[in-house]
């Protein structure tokens, strides 16, 4: 089974899992070679999908800081300020904000983690500078 039929498993035709139109919203701004509008990135996404839910998702990637709009005339234009990768991070940021024993979150993540990946977390986490050195 392909990654694109297992995401489709058990979820009615023509439905996208959660997080797909937000990649794929983003994937159409990172393209543009500007800043567009919704009308522009719902022509590129195609498939019938509604204004109203393009401007929803910008809206929400916004939020979330992924997008940046500025005013054009009457309407906005959009901009990518996050790529896939940070996207997913500022996912994995808003669970974790969500929790209320954030040390046990993270702990348990750390655990569950593959080995290569623990490498890499640390590995990252070396470079980054000292927070309490003065």
């Amino acid at each position: 089974m392909t990654g694109r039929n297992q995401q489709t498993v058990g979820r009615p035709p023509g439905r996208r899992g959660q997080g797909e139109l937000e990649t794929e919203v983003l994937a159409a701004l990172r393209s543009a070679p500007e800043p567009v509008t919704a009308a522009y990135v719902q022509e590129r996404l195609g498939r019938g999908l509604a204004y109203t839910t393009v401007i929803t998702t910008l809206t929400r990637l916004q939020a979330k800081g992924a997008v940046a709009r500025q005013r054009a005339g009457r309407a906005f234009e959009w901009t990518a300020v996050a790529d896939e990768a940070g996207l997913a991070a500022l996912r994995l940021r808003r669970l974790l904000d969500a929790e209320a024993d954030r040390e046990e979150v993270l702990a348990r993540f750390v655990t569950a983690l593959l080995p290569g990946d623990e490498r890499l977390l640390r590995g990252l986490l070396a470079q980054q500078p000292d927070e309490g050195a003065s």
